[in-house]
């Protein structure tokens, strides 16, 4: 049956074009904001009962526990949004900068703090290694070099065809990008630590730093340029800033409203049918959902001439993860707010992860402390922390009913014994998610964390396009689009959408020229058109 909002309607008139954005994780809630200032009329549906996606919030005992994303990093990208509407980003959000971005743990139990001053980050290598100082400088000269072609001329926008490619092609030769992030750092660094903690970034965005391209090197010098921050509040606290943005602008936002099938008639998008019965027509559709789901099992195969079973099953997806939430009633403060924890084993254990899709008897480990920068996470005197280990996707065959518990223990016992004393003795609250979270609750294909791998072969062109080949009126954002994972990814696909879906009405092309001047004065890199649509 056909369902609409009258207040909705009352508010933009019959004839608004519309348009059903699938999904409320930062993709989607990026698009639906893109598309209100276009002036479309905008309806958001999400699987789940809370908004957010990946970025939801889990609140126990007094705590509150961000269940995914916790780095913010080119923050222009979220402040722009809420110039895109006229509004003022600082009444809805607050930014903290993190200082040091990561402390870097080893196995042999020295640490390195990555920071962003260029002074500050030398010396900490001098302290680490003095050998590596000038090849460290080499390295941020040539991750720079990247980052002024793979994001700034290319993270918005869209490769649509092959000759998208190879007009960058001699750039990414020049750059060599047809080596691996660890390979590449290895040419400038000898201290195998040093390795590992300028290699270990790829794994943010769900990729190995010994397959994953040397392109994506670009985010040591994103961070570098634009640093690392803290929402106040969380990570669920911009979630819903987006959310109090598109309410104030008349977006609907449905939850508790899985979509069951995208309605497809002569090859053009007609709608979306919810799972309950309704349907919502639209003109056009925007999906933040899993584009191996879409194709997969939302759209009649009839119109899959590109994305048919047989290509989608050459996909592959990320690596998974197993994230433990845990309160406890004593504080830790000489912790960073982030943390990177090495095991004794780098190469062997993403093979054993990536490749061989086994649990390991060992782990490295990322130690998210949030009330290190804001106590308001937790009652006062408690900390809160969630742990997050990467671990095989769900093609491992692992059942993680029965190896939960068990994995979560092990991870507690460790933290106790190396770097968390008391901890088991002063838990009083814990939880935890595994792969079946992300395949079940998310619909993530095959629990993968991060979508597609990012590896070169499902890099650009070759990652799924932001506007469907097979389906008129169907566009794609997220982690599996270009340009990929992490927050500033699946922010940027939301941005290129700009240059391919048009405006509607006047409302939002003065905005966009706005818009286009903030992002230079917020920092943001310069680009080679107008924001707004052509």
């Amino acid at each position: 049956m056909a369902f609409y909002n009258t207040e909705f309607q009352a508010e933009f008139g019959k004839s608004s074009t519309r348009a059903v954005v699938i999904g409320t994780g930062f993709g989607g809630l990026a698009a639906a904001i893109r598309l209100r200032a276009k002036g479309y009329q905008v309806t958001m549906v999400e699987g789940t009962d809370q908004p957010g996606g990946r970025a939801s919030v889990f609140k126990r005992d007094g705590f509150t526990f961000d269940a995914g994303p916790t780095v913010i990093t080119a923050p222009y990208l979220l402040q722009e949004l809420f110039t895109l509407l006229g509004e003022d980003w600082q009444e809805f959000f607050s930014l903290v900068p993190i200082d040091p971005f990561y402390r870097i743990v080893f196995h042999d139990g020295s640490h390195f703090d990555y920071v962003g001053e260029e002074d500050r980050i030398l010396e900490n290598i001098r302290s680490l290694s003095p050998q590596d100082v000038d090849g460290y400088r080499k390295l941020a000269e040539h991750s720079r070099r990247i980052f002024d072609v793979g994001y700034t001329k290319l993270a918005d926008k869209p490769f649509e065809k092959w000759t998208d490619m190879l007009k960058v092609a001699p750039d990414m030769i020049r750059l060599q990008n047809y080596q691996s992030v660890y390979g590449l750092v290895s040419r400038y660094i000898k201290d195998e630590r040093l390795r590992q903690a300028f290699s270990f970034e790829p794994l943010l965005v769900g990729g190995n730093p010994f397959t994953t391209t040397s392109i994506y090197l670009l985010i040591h010098w994103l961070e570098r340029k634009w640093g690392v921050w803290f929402v106040k509040g969380g990570t669920t606290a911009l979630v819903q800033s987006m959310v109090r943005l598109l309410k104030k602008h008349h977006v609907d936002i449905q939850l508790s409203s899985p979509v069951h099938k995208i309605r497809v008639e002569k090859g053009k998008v007609q709608g979306v049918e919810i799972e309950d019965g309704r349907f919502i027509p639209a003109d056009l559709v925007v999906s933040n959902a899993d584009p191996m789901r879409v194709y997969g099992q939302m759209i009649d195969t009839q119109w899959l001439k590109k994305h048919s079973p047989r290509r989608l099953a050459r996909k592959k997806a990320s690596m998974s993860l197993f994230v433990a939430y845990f309160g406890a009633k004593k504080t830790y403060p000489d912790l960073a707010h982030h943390t990177i924890l090495l095991g004794p084993r780098y190469k062997g254990l993403l093979k054993d992860i990536f490749s061989k899709r086994v649990l390991a008897d060992d782990f490295s480990l990322y130690l998210h402390a949030p009330t290190r920068t804001d106590a308001s996470l937790a009652p006062e005197g408690h900390e809160c922390f969630y742990v997050l280990s990467p671990v095989p996707n769900n093609l491992s065959g692992i059942n993680w009913q029965e190896e939960g518990e068990r994995y979560c223990e092990k991870i507690f016992n460790w933290l106790d014994k190396n770097h968390l004393p008391g901890l088991k003795a002063n838990l009083i609250s814990t939880s935890f998610v595994s792969p079946d979270y992300f395949e079940r609750n998310l619909r993530s294909h095959q629990g993968s964390g991060f979508g597609l791998e990012p590896n070169f072969r499902q890099s650009a062109y070759f990652r799924f396009h932001n506007r469907s080949e097979d389906v008129e009126g169907l566009y794609f954002v997220g982690a599996s689009t270009h340009p990929g994972a992490g927050v500033p990814g699946v922010l940027n696909s939301a941005r290129l959408l700009d240059r391919l879906i048009p405006q509607v009405q006047d409302l939002g092309r003065s905005t966009f020229r706005g818009a286009a001047d903030a992002v230079q004065e917020m920092g943001g890199p310069k680009r080679g058109d107008e924001l707004a649509a052509p």
